[in-house]
């Protein structure tokens, strides 16, 4: 039998199936009598206490063991925690509803995880995962029950899961874990995150993985095909035996390229940039291989949180990854937030269709002072390295004119202060709506560098909602009028001697990225997890090649036309996870 789900960590995987189930504790609902409210609350600080200890205890192994960015997961959960509005409501539940303390936890955090639950943005939908982590360690807690994680395996085996939460997979160990399958979850989520880190082979989200799979049943995962064999033939052991060693072989020569310098087989240099969302060390461990930060995707400093980062914050920021990066270009993109991507410090409206909405450059514009407060941080920030301003969701020359008069009131602000910038900063656009990308020869008049989005361009270029699984079929990013219209942006662009990027995922795609370069890109973005891949890839690519690729991509007439031609011409050096 073969199964299949989104792959979100590559790799090939033999073995016995482990199929995880969590502790589980049901509450029915309860209430206390006369008298009794007063011992339930007593009882629920004191098990919130507890909770506390156990997950500071566990965040601060991980810091320990020198793994960030698990620890700040545990990190949010002391916030939720900590949440107001929820102990609030607990409390409320216990003295006003006569609840019982569990029955109040269970019902709150419930609620609340399905407020979340309903978020367009996936980013903030797979946090949903972190509440119920919560909800359940206080009902543990409540009940005296003991955690059971994945930390007791004795031997390696493939887990199988409705999903993995994070208390899951605190103590894993990734030697004893071949591969993770789950039923739930995304590219975005808990269990993806974890796999990629460990460089654990996973496939999430399969339809009802659980009540297809046993314990102890062999299997056999090729996670970057995203499929499951149960009960393999021993032929086919014997085949994917095969593939695991060529994986780890490609694997290992890949990463030989992970600190070398980009260029292509006949000499010319390509610039690789970092894409990242905050400036832990796990993320900047990428500017060791990177030649800037192509994309600083500084909405996360504003997210989960129930106040808005004042200037003094956001400069302590990006100053640290301006002096990171030294000398070298970090692109900061302006607040790219609203309608889909909420936030708990902003009361902002709902809107019938939010991907169309008031969000980012367009929000900015409507809540001057939060747009101010950053540009006051990041210009500040400036003279610790080389500031590269990108202003998102741009449709316009009017936007690009609005937009610049608020940097130029900023700087007249800072200067009446004697605030000290850099002035030789560059201001640049974010190229994701058509409208823009139409009129690239009068946009790059404007400002000094434009980068291409791909991700949101792909989506108003097709009309599709890419976070509405209903229409995934029609989100096209290979579609010809795709490369059409980047390769007229980066024409008019490079005629004007301005600087022009890929930040969008096509510039971590193995089979877009040599399209890109025959179109005349020169720099490319992504997640340090596509690095080493990119820069093999181009060291086997001649620009003539990829001339070749792009001139008969854009005469192809559908995108699984341009896909297959890709796939074809390109099958030897796409080896490693295309």
């Amino acid at each position: 039998m073969v199964l299949k789900g989104t792959p979100v960590s590559p790799g090939i995987a033999i073995g016995k199936l482990y199929c995880y189930q969590p502790v589980h504790i049901e509450v029915s609902e309860g209430f206390c009598g006369a008298g009794e409210a007063e011992a339930q609350i007593a009882r629920f600080e004191e098990v919130k206490g507890e909770a506390a200890k156990e997950i500071e205890a566990i965040r601060a192994a991980l810091e320990a063991l020198g793994d960030p960015e698990k620890a700040k997961i545990f990190t949010a959960h002391l916030d939720i925690l900590d949440d107001v509005a929820i102990t609030e409501e607990i409390l409320q539940g216990i003295q006003e509803e006569n609840w019982t303390g569990d029955w109040a936890i269970q019902k709150i955090y419930a609620k609340f995880e399905r407020m979340i639950r309903k978020a367009k943005d996936p980013l903030i939908r797979e946090r949903a995962a972190d509440f119920d982590d919560v909800r359940k360690r206080l009902i543990r807690r409540w009940y005296g029950v003991q955690e059971k994680g994945l930390g007791a395996l004795t031997e390696p085996v493939i887990v199988a899961a409705r999903d993995l939460l994070p208390s899951d997979t605190a103590s894993l160990d990734r030697k004893k874990v071949l591969a993770i399958l789950t039923e739930v979850g995304g590219t975005t989520s808990h269990s993806a995150i974890i796999a990629r880190s460990y460089e654990i082979p996973a496939i999430l989200g399969i339809p009802d993985l659980m009540s297809q799979v046993r314990q102890d049943q062999s299997a056999a995962v090729d996670a970057g095909a995203g499929e499951l064999i149960l009960e393999p033939a021993p032929d086919t052991v014997k085949a994917y035996e095969l593939k695991r060693e060529e994986f780890r072989r490609e694997a290992a020569e890949t990463r030989e390229f992970l600190g070398a310098e980009a260029r292509t087989a006949c000499g010319i240099r390509i610039d690789i940039g970092l894409n990242i969302g905050g400036a832990d060390e796990q993320e900047l461990a990428g500017e060791a291989v990177t030649d800037l930060v192509g994309l600083f995707r500084t909405e996360f400093l504003y997210m989960g949180r129930d106040s808005l980062p004042d200037e003094d914050e956001q400069f302590a920021v990006y100053k640290k990854v301006l002096q990171r990066y030294g000398g070298r270009p970090v692109t900061l993109r302006t607040l790219d937030i609203g309608g889909d991507k909420t936030l708990s410090s902003m009361n902002l409206p709902r809107e019938d269709n939010p991907v169309l909405g008031n969000r980012a450059l367009r929000l900015c514009f409507t809540y001057p002072e939060v747009f101010k407060t950053q540009l006051r941080a990041a210009l500040r920030a400036s003279v610790f390295g080389s500031l590269w301003l990108m202003l998102p969701m741009v449709g316009s020359i009017d936007d690009i004119r609005r937009a610049t008069a608020f940097i130029t009131e900023v700087k007249d602000e800072l200067d009446a202060e004697g605030a000290a910038y850099d002035p030789h900063f560059k201001t640049g656009i974010m190229v994701e709506i058509p409208s823009i990308a139409v009129v690239a020869d009068l946009a790059a008049k404007e400002v000094d560098f434009a980068s291409i989005g791909t991700n949101d361009l792909c989506q108003y270029l097709t009309a599709v909602d890419r976070m509405n699984p209903r229409t995934a079929q029609y989100y096209q990013p290979y579609h010809p009028a795709m490369f059409r219209l980047i390769g007229n942006v980066v024409e008019q662009f490079n005629r004007a001697g301005k600087p022009i990027c890929v930040c969008g995922e096509m510039g971590g795609d193995a089979l877009a990225a040599p399209v890109l370069v025959g179109l005349g890109m020169r720099k490319l973005s992504m997640g340090l997890a596509s690095v080493a891949r990119i820069k093999r890839l181009l060291s086997s690519l001649t620009v003539e090649k990829a001339e070749q690729l792009a001139a008969a991509v854009i005469n192809l007439s559908t995108a699984p036309e341009v896909e297959h031609y890709l796939r074809t011409n390109l099958r030897n050096e796409t080896r490693q996870g295309a």
